[in-house]
């Protein structure tokens, strides 16, 4: 018996920020930028029209110059209050008490804890101290696609197990005007934060994919440590990326398709990194941007939401059902470049 994902639940953080506002904040930081013309060009051509941000874009922790200490606490706390609103909402929505969940999967790359925030969601949630329980930390835009790998993999050992699935994202913490390259411009524009959950099972439990252990597949780009990259400062956590960086998910697709061989995919749901990985992945695919519209819609509307990323995806694709049977394939590309993917069929 394959395991079964639910309906995934994500909650959008308070403020919404269009791009317009981050071009003149931008403007107003960076007056005598050389290059500031081509990057408001950028920024204007994202693909990203508004995002949501925990706290105000004036805030010290956003645009100020606010220390590590200061935005990392920030990041977690606002990443946790998301990360229990979209847990709660889950367990409701497949009518099920904390008691019932047998395991907990998070994953959380933008705010340092210790304990992690699968143990602060035990706490809170009133989950069994007996659950079985992996943090992610490091994952980052992958994390949410990892996440699921993880749970499939344990509701497939563990009959009757049903895994909690949580991302939280609170990517505004790298928006640090210190950064000045180009690319750092466009992250400044391209993240949003969010979180949300989902319910991995051994059993069906309402309209969702399917996945066994063939439908698993993970992939390490070999010489790409470099590619995408955290960085730590004493004013807060950066975000890096090469030029080769750009074309990683054209570069890894090869090794995806290989792995699909035979199986079609009828339903993409593919991280919204960027518009380029977006259309490189579909057309590795033969599919279309029509085929790929959750993923821009979910670009265009909410931005690069980190690991929480194919979740929403997943999401929108529940408010426009495939029809029973279809073939679908979740992937999402990480830092340096790495794939976590899953293919499945979907079940009315």
């Amino acid at each position: 018996m394959p395991a079964h994902i639910t309906r995934p639940h994500t909650v959008l953080a308070a403020h919404k920020i269009t791009t317009p506002e981050i071009s003149d904040d931008i403007r107003a930081h960076h007056p005598d930028h050389p290059r500031l013309g081509a990057i408001l060009r950028v920024l204007d051509n994202c693909g990203v029209h508004t995002r949501h941000f925990t706290q105000p874009l004036t805030a010290d922790t956003i645009s100020g110059t606010a220390d590590i200490a200061t935005r990392t606490n920030r990041a977690f706390t606002d990443g946790l209050a998301m990360a229990e609103a979209a847990a709660r909402t889950v367990l409701q929505q497949q009518d099920l008490e904390p008691s019932d969940i047998t395991g907990i999967i998070t994953t959380h790359a933008t705010g340092w804890a210790v304990p992690n925030l699968d143990i602060h969601l035990i706490n809170r949630l009133g989950l069994h101290p007996h659950i079985r329980r992996t943090a992610l930390t490091t994952t980052a835009c992958a994390g949410g696609a990892h996440a699921l790998i993880r749970a499939v993999e344990q509701a497939l050992l563990y009959p009757g197990s049903r895994v909690l699935v949580v991302a939280a994202e609170v990517l505004s913490t790298s928006y640090n005007h210190a950064d000045t390259q180009i690319e750092h411009m466009i992250y400044k524009a391209l993240f949003g934060d969010s979180a949300a959950a989902t319910i991995v099972s051994s059993d069906p439990h309402g309209p969702g994919l399917q996945v066994d252990a063939a439908g698993l597949f993970e992939y390490v780009l070999p010489g790409s440590l470099t590619m995408y990259a955290g960085r730590i400062g004493p004013d807060g956590l950066h975000f890096d990326s090469t030029k080769q960086a750009s074309g990683g998910a054209k570069t890894v697709m090869p090794a995806v398709v290989n792995w699909l061989g035979t199986r079609r995919v009828d339903i993409p749901v593919i991280h919204p990194g960027s518009k380029p990985i977006i259309l490189d992945t579909a057309t590795a695919l033969g599919m279309t941007e029509a085929d790929a519209r959750h993923s821009l819609d979910t670009l265009t509307a909410e931005g690069n939401l980190g690991g929480v990323s194919v979740l929403r995806v997943l999401e929108r694709t529940h408010d426009d059902p495939p029809a029973d049977a279809e073939q679908a394939l979740m992937v999402a590309y990480g830092p340096g470049f790495s794939v976590s993917a899953l293919h499945g069929t979907w079940t009315t």
